[in-house]
């Protein structure tokens, strides 16, 4: 059904590539992360809910996209099409694929936890599951989000009290908008970089409830900063926009504050475990939920995961990406921040 090429993953029956990493005549996108969606093809299709913040992405480039809802069929070239929640962000898709009895299902990113900003990625049976890897060690085990965001608002308040600015990073589209939607406001106020605020507003026009916020730049000319949380791109640290504000403590949100050093890596003050993909448990759960024999494993720490899947009878193989997920920080934060914090601004 799928074969990997040299523009990714390819299926030629129906004569189009699933979340290509060069420029093609008709791309299938599971979701508008800058590792999935490229910009240049000719033809997009993506998930219904997906779309708005797609065009956003593309830009001029967004001329060509369609769109369906989750669960409605697209037959191209004989090859039957549909988008099944993934959990990931606004939009996120599995693409289920269907082709003379043979059911295949990309997962793009994905995470099975609960996220008020997303639909809830659910369980597509088939005979071959493509699943991401991004976290695909045993070490990787998620904290409960309950956990997670009572820390990050204790944080805040403790330094709102002290007087300082609270700056959280995290990437502009998705865990930006599942951070404001964990904040409490009655602490402070909460501000956002332009990248940040851009998506946002898309997510609000899509339903999603998110507390009030204000462009950052705004509060800083009004000098209305005081006890304020900050949400940034992780770009904007050590920049000129940030020393704007003074007493500043900075923290990142990521599955990699798990490891023990990480914190130190990106030179923040605090750090919290939160990730948009799956644990290691949780993607073994995923992998069983569809009742695949053949998996393919890419996006991430694939070998431990084939090795596991494999020892269990699985038909389980590593296929290449150019992309290593939030692996390749640079390129993500790039990505999401769509241009130098002060062009944002």
């Amino acid at each position: 059904m799928l074969r990997t090429t040299d523009r990714g993953l390819y299926c030629e029956a129906g004569d189009f590539h699933i979340d290509p990493w060069a420029p093609v005549a008709r791309a299938v996108v599971t979701h508008a992360h800058g590792d999935h969606l490229t910009w240049g093809c000719e033809s997009y299709l993506v998930s219904e809910t997906g779309a708005a913040v797609s065009r956003e992405r593309l830009g001029a480039w967004g001329a060509g996209l369609e769109s369906m809802p989750y669960g409605d069929t697209r037959t191209i070239n004989g090859v039957r099409v549909s988008f099944h929640p993934a959990g990931h962000i606004l939009g996120s898709a599995q693409v289920r694929l269907e082709y003379r009895g043979e059911v295949w299902v990309v997962s793009g990113d994905y995470k099975t936890d609960p996220d008020p900003t997303c639909a809830p990625w659910e369980p597509v049976r088939c005979h071959t599951f493509i699943t991401e890897s991004t976290f695909g060690l045993p070490i990787y085990r998620w904290p409960s989000q309950q956990q997670v965001f009572a820390e990050i608002n204790a944080w805040w308040a403790a330094n709102a009290a002290a007087g300082q600015v609270s700056l959280l990073c995290a990437y502009a589209l998705g865990k930006a908008q599942r951070l404001l939607a964990g904040l409490d406001p009655s602490i402070g106020p909460i501000l956002t970089h332009g990248a940040v605020e851009r998506m946002t507003a898309l997510y609000r026009s899509g339903g999603v409830a998110l507390p009030a916020t204000r462009f950052a730049s705004d509060a800083l000319r009004e000098k209305a900063i005081g006890g304020a949380m900050v949400i940034a791109p992780p770009s904007v640290t050590g920049s000129t926009w940030l020393r704007r504000f003074g007493d500043v403590r900075t923290a990142f949100a990521s599955g990699w504050m798990r490891v023990r050093g990480a914190r130190r890596r990106r030179g923040v003050d605090a750090g919290f475990t939160l990730s948009d993909h799956v644990d290691w448990p949780q993607l073994l759960a995923a992998v069983d939920a569809t009742g695949a024999q053949r998996v393919w494993v890419t996006h991430g720490f694939t070998g431990p995961v084939v090795q596991w899947l494999t020892g269990r009878g699985l038909d389980a193989r590593t296929i290449a990406t150019r992309w290593e997920g939030e692996r390749d920080d640079a390129a993500v934060d790039a990505a999401e921040s769509d241009a130098t914090p002060e062009a944002s601004a």
